[in-house]
């Protein structure tokens, strides 16, 4: 089967910047209050024996390290194989494995949490219930998943970034609305959001920051011979 061209473009971004996206972001979260409350009422929320957390996206595993240093069994999961080796030198503790958001390796119903911390922005939005639907698929019934974007309407080409030119990867702009209601869609209840202005961080925010923190809902199922 042939690979969906954003998946691709993604991944050569990524392993294109890899060691100075980690280098640039390696404290980023010193200094981001509201980013850091998400991410504790999530790890709250799912108890540090609460089950298997995994992030999606999880690039050299700053989020990650985070959420273990925060108490949670978690992994994390990224397209590129850069990041994967960036994040496996820096956090040795915690396991990571190159994957895709749109076939995880996770069983069905195995996991009491999911974080994608802006890895959603590079999916097509006509992609994103699929990739909703796969998140549930994975989470248990009372699973969590957070998850973290810029807001827009637009579709923003990346051509250069971290240092690096020649780049040619999409980045999608995201309504919270529009993203709670596909959550809702996929067998979610949306718990929780957060919209902030954009910060003079490094790099620069160019718009406002949403995050979206929703709870798998129970699934009815028909009692067994019917």
């Amino acid at each position: 089967m042939t690979e969906p061209a954003f998946l691709t473009a993604t991944r050569t971004a990524y392993d294109t910047v890899a060691e100075s996206y980690a280098s640039t972001l390696h404290d980023h979260l010193a200094g981001a209050t509201f980013d850091r409350a998400m991410l504790d009422a999530f790890a709250e929320l799912v108890g540090g024996d609460g089950g298997p957390v995994i992030e999606v996206g999880c690039g050299p595993g700053r989020i990650t390290r985070y959420l273990h240093e925060s108490g949670l069994d978690v992994s994390g999961v990224d397209l590129s194989p850069s990041m994967i080796e960036v994040a496996r030198r820096t956090c040795p503790e915690v396991s990571f494995s190159v994957g895709t958001m749109t076939a995880l390796e996770a069983a069905g119903a195995s996991l009491a949490g999911l974080v994608a911390w802006y890895s959603i922005i590079h999916t097509p939005p006509v992609a994103l219930p699929a990739v909703f639907a796969e998140f549930r698929r994975v989470l248990r019934d009372g699973g969590w998943v957070l998850l973290a974007f810029q807001v827009g309407d637009e579709v923003v080409r990346v051509e250069q970034a971290y240092g690096h030119a020649g780049l040619a990867v999409d980045a999608y702009r995201l309504q919270p609305d529009r993203i709670a209601s596909l959550l809702v869609d996929a067998g979610f209840t949306v718990e929780a959001r957060l919209v902030r202005e954009a910060r003079e961080s490094v790099p620069p925010e160019k718009t406002s920051q949403a995050y979206l923190l929703a709870e798998a809902e129970a699934v009815i199922r028909s009692p067994r011979g019917r």
